[in-house]
């Protein structure tokens, strides 16, 4: 990419970060809550972009000077160092380059959101539920190791262990970003604990990940839902199966359902089943966008197709693949702990490497 390319490009970019700052402190923006948190998320996401801008700017400034010095100065010693700083500013310039291509390309608004997530157990009946209960144990030690907030929203238990379904808000920086790889199918392989003649089994369990909608991404109308309570049942203390605390709400319009029984205050358990029932209304929506991308290229992020196998834990031969990229690792007890961003980080170049193709520069 040409260097007065590059300048042109980001020359808009920096005009636009300056007039959104200006605009955020006018006091028709300031009264204007969703307009507000619109210009908001678009200034932060420019940031960067107009950070790279400056330290880029820099740099040619820089490289400029160091080759008319060289060409121009007679001290031997002065002459060496700004040759060094040509040698190292020629090397590190084409990559500030490749940096500012991956930041001009449109970021999915919804990067920066919480998640809903959802982990469900497949084919393969008790095991399959014992290993939905795995892959939560895999995700909350992932959420720590991030310094996130996981919260259930509610679960079902399997007969023999684990989970038939639980479904779980996460909150933290950047987490639907992040988490958005994980849908799809998960396979395992291993010898089920009620098996009897050692015979290695293949089971299955779903994750989805939903970016959690904001109250002026969707406006529910209360005549659209139908609100039941109803006893909590499972671990909770006294209030369990005494209190009312748990909340049904089904919307009308579309028929979705969500559940909510985690927390002992029916207020809170409420508030926490709106915000997952407008996720759900939102994602109706953000669907189209995720079918719309993956027919103009491939994307290592599922479509939501509860098909698409996306991975597979082999414990016999302790191999973690990821079949978008066919990956493979012999590191599963170090993954199944909670250690799973270096596959996340490949999936995100390869991503980048297909949106860069689709947005040539």
């Amino acid at each position: 990419m040409e260097e007065n390319m590059i300048l042109e490009k980001l020359k808009g970019v920096k005009q636009r970060f300056i007039e959104i700052g200006e605009l955020l402190t006018k006091p028709d923006v300031l009264s204007d809550m969703d307009r507000y948190v619109r210009l908001s998320r678009e200034y932060k996401d420019l940031q960067p972009v107009v950070t790279a801008l400056e330290k880029y700017r820099l740099a040619l400034s820089n490289l400029e000077s160091a080759r008319k010095l060289l060409a121009t100065e007679k001290d031997e010693e002065m002459r060496e160092m700004a040759k060094a700083e040509v040698e190292q500013l020629t090397e590190t310039i084409p990559e500030m380059e490749e940096e500012i291509k991956l930041l001009l390309i449109p970021a999915d608004p919804e990067d920066g959101k919480d998640a809903i997530m959802e982990i469900r157990a497949g084919t393969g009946g008790d095991e399959a539920s014992i290993f939905a209960g795995d892959l939560f144990r895999m995700y909350s030690k992932f959420f720590e190791q991030k310094g996130w907030k996981a919260e259930i929203n509610s679960y079902s238990e399997g007969t023999a262990g684990g989970y038939k379904e639980i479904v779980l808000r996460v909150s933290g920086d950047g987490v639907y970003g992040i988490l958005k790889y994980e849908s799809g199918v998960h396979r395992v392989q291993r010898v089920p604990q009620t098996e009897t003649q050692g015979r290695v089994h293949t089971s299955a369990a779903s994750v989805v990940v939903l970016p959690e909608a904001d109250e002026v991404d969707v406006e529910i109308r209360n005549e659209d839902i139908r609100k039941d309570t109803y006893c909590s049942s499972g671990p909770g203390g006294q209030s369990v199966n005494t209190t009312y605390s748990a909340i049904r709400l089904t919307h009308i319009p579309t028929g979705i359902v969500v559940i909510c029984q985690d927390e002992k205050s029916q207020l809170k358990n409420y508030d926490k089943a709106l915000k997952e029932l407008r996720t759900r209304l939102y994602n109706l929506e953000y669907q189209k966008y995720l079918d719309e991308v993956s027919r103009k290229r491939k994307t290592m992020v599922s479509t939501g197709d509860r098909s698409a196998k996306i991975r597979t834990y082999n414990y016999p031969q302790g191999r973690v693949t990821d079949h978008r990229i066919n990956l493979t690792l012999y590191n599963l007890p170090y993954i199944l702990d909670g250690n799973i961003q270096e596959i996340i980080d490949k999936l995100q170049v390869a991503e980048n490497a297909e949106r860069l193709k689709e947005n040539s520069i």
